[in-house]
């Protein structure tokens, strides 16, 4: 089986910032929109069968380096194992000087979404 990866990269904009997510007071690539581009990316490794969704189950996160409006950060996650519904993620974003600024281990999970939604 070869190894499942993929790797998307968005430019810092001021809406992801710790002072417009109230994380913080400073211009800086926020955490929450970190773990935001680390869950989408997770997320686009999985085949999803008609109905469905994946939705996430844990995140274990370090943010590392602070990232300014207006650069690159690459985010790649790489699928590490697969139990039935359940998929677990290794991620590692970096900026665009190649430094890492965050690692993660991600698990998501297949839901149908009729039944998923009914239960809420």
């Amino acid at each position: 089986m070869s190894e499942k990866k993929l790797t998307q990269t968005i430019k810092v904009n001021e809406t992801q910032t710790a002072s417009e997510f109230g994380s913080g007071l400073l211009p800086v690539f926020a955490t929450p929109a970190l773990i935001a581009l680390m869950e989408n990316t997770a997320m686009q490794l999985i085949e999803l069968p008609a109905d469905s969704s994946s939705v996430g189950i844990s995140i274990n996160m370090q943010h590392m380096k602070a990232t300014a409006v207006g650069k690159e950060v690459s985010c790649t996650a790489t699928l590490i194992s697969q139990e039935g519904r359940k998929y677990s993620f290794k991620i590692t974003a970096k900026d665009e000087t190649g430094d890492i600024i965050g690692e993660c281990i991600h698990e998501r999970v297949v839901v149908n979404i009729e039944k998923f939604m009914s239960k809420l």
